[in-house]
């Protein structure tokens, strides 16, 4: 991995660059996978922040060369009326992590202090039992062996604006602008004060919050994936290099014919 990469007139990473370095930054992922695999660690990464902040663009990045059965994400939708009547943190647990797996949460249990908080969907009484309890609940997952790992994608007015715009200009992105992150584009402010809260109340010395400046996308999943696998010590289990042997001799296979199979139509 590569610290003196040379940036742009703009002050950003070329792509050929961010190519290069995001490749080598995977292998390590790779190796930290393995890691994990190997001596049974249980990890929770939380990606939380604001609406087009690019955290599932890390989350992307940070999965595509991993073997989902170790590494999986957790992107919960809208509770149900029954998990509405839950203890809160319930339809959290069954998510979290067996030996040996890493979980990436794209939006968790800070929904509470967070949308639910700024758009009434929660009473006063539900917020504040929150801020009250998740120190607790998060140190009870550290106590019991999960380490937790939590980031905040901050990224400014005018960046998420440029952002929204794109997002509503580009078919293949526009499912993403939910009418509920339209919402958060008109209340700034009230996210902001949400978010200090929060803070205030759990960035805890056993799970503190890491904060990503994600203004410039690329230098978010770089910097991101770089202190995750800074979080992890891990050593290099690389299997050796596979010898293929030969195949065996058909011993009287023959194929079927390729007219008794249905193929799709060929337009390439």
């Amino acid at each position: 991995m590569n610290d003196d990469i040379v940036s742009d007139n703009n002050g950003k990473i070329r792509n050929k660059d961010y190519e290069k370095e995001l490749a080598a930054l995977q292998i390590e992922l790779v190796k930290l996978q393995e890691w994990i695999k190997e001596q049974g660690l249980k990890v929770v990464c939380i990606f939380e922040g604001r609406d087009a902040a690019g955290k599932g663009g890390v989350i992307k990045r940070i999965t595509e060369s991993l073997n989902p059965r170790i590494c999986r994400v957790v992107a919960l939708g809208t509770p149900t009326e029954r998990e509405k009547t839950q203890w809160y943190f319930q339809r959290y647990v069954p998510h979290l992590p067996a030996a040996g797996e890493m979980v990436l949460f794209d939006r968790s249990w800070y929904n509470r202090a967070g949308v639910e908080r700024v758009m009434g969907f929660c009473s006063e009484e539900e917020y504040l039992e929150f801020l009250r309890s998740c120190p607790e609940f998060e140190r009870m997952l550290v106590r019991s062996g999960i380490l937790l790992i939590k980031y905040w994608f901050s990224v400014s007015d005018d960046v998420q604006e440029g952002r929204f715009q794109q997002r509503i200009k580009n078919p293949t992105k526009r499912w993403k602008l939910s009418p509920m992150d339209m919402e958060s584009r008109k209340l700034w402010v009230e996210y902001s004060r949400a978010k200090d809260d929060n803070f205030a109340h759990t960035d805890i010395k056993q799970a503190p919050w890491y904060v990503v400046n994600a203004d410039v996308k690329k230098h978010a999943r770089l910097n991101c994936i770089k202190h995750l696998l800074s979080m992890i010590p891990y050593e290099d289990l690389t299997p050796e290099p596979i010898t293929l042997e030969p195949r065996e001799k058909a011993k009287g296979y023959v194929r079927p014919p390729l007219n008794d199979q249905t193929f799709i139509p060929e337009h390439h």
